[in-house]
């Protein structure tokens, strides 16, 4: 019982110093609350990716975990293009939405219409790296499709940080 209590009162200081951490207002607080958005939304973009590989050719599969482990089949090229798409559009609104509210809350003129289009047009560009990743490295080269979606999403989080830092979340005064 005191060996609990003691985890307890340390995972919730734990805790506070972690809110902390993520909470400043430096470059470097925005790059970890990035990271976490980032992660929560790329966990969303694999499962839909998944779902869409699983529904596409169940037979491949022992049951839907199994798709992240891979089969002895290939995927239908048409669930993991389909599949890193769908992913990747609902991804992205996740990630609009936790990044005006969470990771860039400085700036008051992505919360309208125009830095919507704006961010969906920045996530486009985005999404065709992924896709031409995936076309060329699994499509053309036969690189495991899991292996290829780990290798673009990496990418594509360095894009999307830049990209959106630097054209929709600068702060005032910044060049």
């Amino acid at each position: 019982m005191i060996i609990k209590t003691i985890y307890i009162s340390w995972l919730l200081k734990f805790m506070d110093k972690f809110k902390d951490f993520i909470n400043q207002k430096s470059l470097f607080g925005e790059i970890m609350r990035f990271l976490l958005v980032g992660g929560l939304s790329t966990v969303i973009d694999f499962l839909i990716m998944g779902v869409v590989l699983y529904l596409s050719a169940p037979d491949s599969y022992d049951n839907f975990i199994n798709v992240f482990f891979g089969t002895n089949q290939d995927p239908t090229y048409f669930g993991a293009l389909f599949g890193t798409g769908l992913g990747f559009v609902i991804g992205v609104i996740v990630n609009y939405l936790l990044s005006v509210y969470f990771v860039f809350n400085e700036n008051e003129n992505v919360k309208n219409v125009k830095g919507f289009v704006l961010f969906v047009v920045l996530s486009a560009g985005g999404l065709a790296l992924h896709e031409l990743g995936m076309w060329g490295l699994h499509l053309k080269f036969g690189v495991n499709e899991w292996i290829v979606k780990i290798i673009m999403t990496i990418l594509v989080m360095a894009y999307n940080f830049v990209t959106r830092r630097v054209l929709l979340f600068k702060k005032k005064g910044e060049v």
